[in-house]
């Protein structure tokens, strides 16, 4: 008795902090330990507590001797919505020895660390060091708070002392650590705890494999994502949803659709549901796949999740990023409530497929209908200028973000400014646009750069950007074939030979570049001179009839992409079976005249295969949509979305 007495005594002082004196306390809540208790009516004992802050003028609860019973209690901790209430009710736990209860303290507990009007993540550890005896049940209550905060190191360290106590640890005990462990990143403690997962026999429970997956995907370990799913004895809805996510993580986007396909064919008993097709969709947008996209709205609509915004920017997106801005407008016409998520897509959408003065409307439209526009909303529009040379809408909207809206500029939007200026010629406008950013720049908005000294053969400023991504230790192949091109451009054989020397020296390898058009469901890869594909024989002869067709109606191939030092003739030659063209060809080849041809490619496409692809709309009487690294071209009637300026 005497130890929890000074215990309780030790508490009641630290409660002073918050104007609650023990002598009130024990007036206004009858304490177990006081053994003449008959000279009083206790259920009309109402003498209520002064509100501890002067400026919170909640009325305070009044707790009667009747509300002492556990189930009274418990109400009242459920009802608490303010904080000078909650301190009562500790000050309560604590004077009657309540403390000692299981029940009321997990209860508290939760009210502290997870009821977001009254969440505190300090005054919750300060509570659960006042628990004499704390179970797993406390412990997992805390460490499940840190796992959604801005602190999960925290839900680790708690976990660390919940084993070295030698308490009993339960499957939620290792699910909820896992869970912080996602939020770090952290897989090396991650495998730590899956060693006491096995230890503890837990290594059947599928929520807790489920999550251990998502771990080994978020930390880019897919093969051993993939491992943990394999053992999963009962996969539900949510480990497929993590498989997915897994392929998404590690750019496997035609195994995500693979995915979606199996679930659907009820092969194991779980169907996709509205997070199967939010993450299907991205995988989709990814892919270029529309055709699958279009099965999956269809899904969308059958099963009555057709009104979650979520999946209608979603759906916005995925049309976009395929190139069926009407699609994407008309999903957008029919929302119900349009956010600023569901404006910032159609925004993006419309600038990457090249409409950018539609954008700056479309921003615009969202302000006169009271949407707030974010930093991605400023991302997308200043993009949108990027890409159609709107130098002054651009600047004006730049100016207004901060001045008028309170964005502070990121990174992201300083690059497209430095693309926009790139674009015009404005290279050294641009370059000291970076040098005088109050952030670090990155080897995003260098590389920006160095594209826009390739488009306007600046060599000198080439080589110091290069620089630039060297001491940044961030420079990659696709860097130097940049500055190659500017030297072929320029004709500096000389140090065309030196750099090509250099890369070979260092094993530098660079990407090849990469077509895919998807028919009937099936995705089709070609690379430049391919000839793995099965109709390969049929492809060759439809692109040399195209290339013949072309240059009758004009088409010169453009040899300024061809780095090696040729003549006209041979370089003519190498450009002929780029990837993208192949691409084309099978696509005119395996398609009813007039029905439209998509192409994506992995990088940004050449001059050539540009004007290849414009002359073709226009001869062949076809649409030919090229999506590549950085946005879309519509080619019709012998002309591009882009106008030329790209």
């Amino acid at each position: 008795m005497t130890a929890i007495s000074q215990s309780l005594r030790s508490n009641c002082a630290h409660l002073q902090h918050h104007n609650i004196s023990s002598t009130r306390l024990t007036s206004t809540f009858p304490s177990l330990f006081t053994t003449n208790q008959t000279s009083l009516d206790h259920s009309q004992i109402q003498t209520p507590l002064k509100p501890h802050d002067p400026q919170n003028q909640t009325k305070p609860i009044i707790i009667s001797y009747a509300q002492t019973r556990k189930d009274s209690l418990l109400s009242l901790i459920k009802s608490c919505t303010h904080k000078s209430h909650l301190l009562q009710i500790h000050a309560h736990i604590l004077q009657t020895s309540l403390i000692l209860d299981s029940s009321i303290c997990f209860h508290f507990l939760s009210l502290l660390s997870l009821s977001p009007p009254l969440k505190n993540l300090t005054y919750s550890r300060h509570f659960l060091a006042q628990i004499p005896k704390p179970n797993a049940i406390h412990y997992n209550t805390l460490i499940r708070a840190y796992s959604t905060s801005d602190s999960p190191e925290q839900g680790i360290h708690l976990y660390r002392d919940f084993r070295r106590r030698g308490l009993h640890c339960n499957s939620l005990s290792s699910f909820f650590v896992i869970q912080c462990c996602v939020k770090m990143q952290c897989l090396s403690v991650g495998i730590q705890v899956q060693t006491r997962i096995v230890r503890d026999g837990h290594h059947s429970d599928s929520r807790l494999l489920t999550a251990l997956m998502n771990l080994y995907s978020t930390c880019g370990e897919n093969h051993d994502a993939c491992k943990v799913f394999d053992e999963i004895p009962q996969r539900d809805t949510v480990a497929w949803n993590v498989l997915i996510s897994c392929f998404l993580h590690n750019s496997r986007s035609r195994d995500a659709l693979g995915v979606f396909d199996v679930m659907r064919s009820g092969s194991y008993g779980c169907e996709p549901d509205d997070v199967t097709c939010l993450l299907t969709l991205q995988a989709c947008a990814n892919m270029n796949a529309l055709e699958f996209g279009e099965r999956v709205h269809r899904y969308i609509e059958e099963h009555g999740y057709g009104g979650a915004s979520n999946l209608c920017n979603a759906l916005i997106t995925m049309y976009s990023r395929c190139g069926c801005l009407d699609k994407a407008y008309e999903v957008f016409k029919g929302m119900r409530g349009r956010n600023v998520v569901s404006w910032s897509a159609m925004i993006s959408g419309l600038a990457v497929n090249g409409y950018g003065r539609d954008a700056v409307e479309a921003f615009c439209e969202m302000q006169r209908m009271g949407v707030l526009p974010d930093e991605q909303t400023f991302t997308g529009v200043l993009s949108a200028c990027s890409h159609c040379g709107l130098v002054d809408e651009a600047m004006d909207i730049f100016e207004l973000m901060s001045k008028e809206f309170g964005v502070v500029p990121n990174i992201r939007h300083y690059g497209c400014i430095v693309d926009l200026l790139g674009r015009a010629g404005r290279l050294d406008q641009a370059y000291q646009l970076i040098m005088s950013m109050d952030i670090k720049p990155d080897s995003k908005i260098w590389r920006t750069l160095l594209g826009a000294c390739r488009i306007h053969n600046y060599e000198t400023l080439g080589e110091r950007v290069v620089d630039h991504l060297i001491e940044l230790k961030a420079q990659e192949a696709g860097d130097y074939v940049l500055l190659m091109n500017i030297y072929s451009t320029a004709k500096n054989w000389e140090k065309l030979t030196e750099l090509k020397k250099f890369m070979k020296e260092n094993a530098i390898q660079t990407t090849p570049g990469c077509s895919t058009i998807i028919l009937d469901g099936t995705v089709h890869e070609f690379l430049v001179d391919d000839v793995s594909h099965p109709r390969k024989d049929e492809i060759y002869r439809m692109l040399d009839e195209i290339n013949s067709q072309l240059k009758i109606a004009g088409y010169v191939a453009d040899v300024s992409s061809e780095l090696h030092n040729l003549g006209a003739a041979e370089k003519g030659f190498a450009l002929s079976y780029h990837s993208e063209k192949l691409a084309i060809a099978f696509g005119v080849l395996a398609t009813p005249p007039g029905m439209t041809v998509r192409v994506a490619k992995n990088l940004r496409t050449c001059v050539d295969c540009h004007n290849f692809a414009m002359i073709l709309s226009g001869v062949y009487n076809r649409t030919i949509i090229v999506r590549d690294r950085s946005r879309f071209h519509h080619f019709r009637e012998g002309r591009c979305s882009c106008n030329g300026y790209w």
